[in-house]
């Protein structure tokens, strides 16, 4: 959808900025949206650097903007944010569909922030991310706003240019899309569980406890963009031949290197490198049949970010260590 031009939006309780600091005010409101407005961005489009971009051009659009018109800062940057991030996502759905492999959202490190702007953390998860992209981007962006922001229908409506009748229809069918695909996820702490059992058994080729860890329809999806020959360019679906491949990469891919715990997405994630390069970030999602996906983002264009997190002490898989 082509924004418009950016009509000042007014709401009760105005602010007015141009009574209250001229362009240094604008500067210091745009910073402490910042944020939320990256929350937003990023939620939009399962892309740091897209969503970093973003930003900057709301910064830019901010800087030219009477700043004296405008009543509600808020809703006006999230406006802008907003009809941009569906511009962008509109062109990046064009580009996935040629991506080389599956494609994986870029993670995150939420450890010093963990909603990242947002009231509600849910869509910030790595499975739900990936699970967006199946919507077109104003449904989506209809279903960040509501549930990552808690957004009013009616703004929302404003937001996007639709009646609020058709908005509230936008955020049901992205619900209904979400729950017919996603089971209900495990706690925080039964999710870290699974996810170390899954690490020690894939590290030593454990066929059977990798097995009995898994969900009867399992998917392993590895991202690596086309550079990384490890990443496997079609998802492995299935109990038996996910946890047949990993027994039988084990071997060849865990030893020489080291792991190292991180927040990832607001979820416990493990980081995997080789020296001093991160080659991997490993993340699952589990409900009460087990794990049901596996995420090995290897694309080093989106391990750039998350490898400076602040994680845990690094521990030396078992038998890898170097000669």
């Amino acid at each position: 959808m082509e924004p418009r031009s950016w009509e000042v939006i007014a709401v009760m309780q105005p602010r007015d900025l141009g009574a209250a600091g001229g362009l240094d005010e604008a500067a210091s409101v745009f910073v402490g949206l910042r944020p939320r407005l990256f929350g937003i961005a990023y939620r939009m489009l399962g892309s740091s650097a897209e969503a970093e971009d973003v930003v900057q051009e709301a910064w830019v659009r901010w800087q030219t903007t009477d700043h004296a018109a405008v009543k509600e800062p808020e809703a006006f940057l999230a406006t802008i944010t907003t009809r941009l991030a569906i511009n962008v996502g509109q062109s990046a759905r064009k580009r996935r569909e040629t991506y080389a492999g599956p494609w994986l959202p870029e993670p995150v490190d939420t450890s010093a922030d963990p909603q990242v702007g947002a009231e509600r953390g849910e869509a910030l998860e790595l499975a739900v991310l990936f699970l967006l992209e199946k919507l077109s981007p104003t449904e989506r962006a209809a279903y960040v706003l509501r549930e990552s922001f808690d957004y009013p229908y009616g703004q929302i409506a404003e937001i996007l240019q639709l009646s609020e009748a058709n908005t509230r229809q936008l955020v049901s069918r992205a619900r209904k899309h979400l729950a017919a695909e996603r089971r209900t996820p495990v706690s925080r702490a039964e999710h870290r569980r699974l996810l170390e059992a899954f690490l020690a058994a894939a590290q030593t080729g454990n066929l059977t406890t990798l097995e009995e860890l898994f969900a009867a329809d399992v998917v392993s999806y590895s991202d690596g963009g086309g550079v990384v020959r490890e990443a496997a360019r079609i998802p492995m679906v299935g109990r038996i031949r996910v946890a047949k491949f990993i027994a039988g990469w084990a071997a060849r891919f865990w030893p020489g290197t080291t792991t190292a715990w991180v927040e990832a997405n607001g979820r416990p994630g493990v980081l995997v490198s080789r020296g001093e390069t991160v080659i991997v970030l490993l993340s699952v999602s589990a409900s009460a049949q087990g794990i049901d996906q596996i995420m090995w983002v290897m694309n080093p264009a989106k391990l750039a970010g998350i490898s400076h997190a602040r994680p845990e002490p690094p521990s030396v898989v078992p038998g890898s260590e170097p000669d």
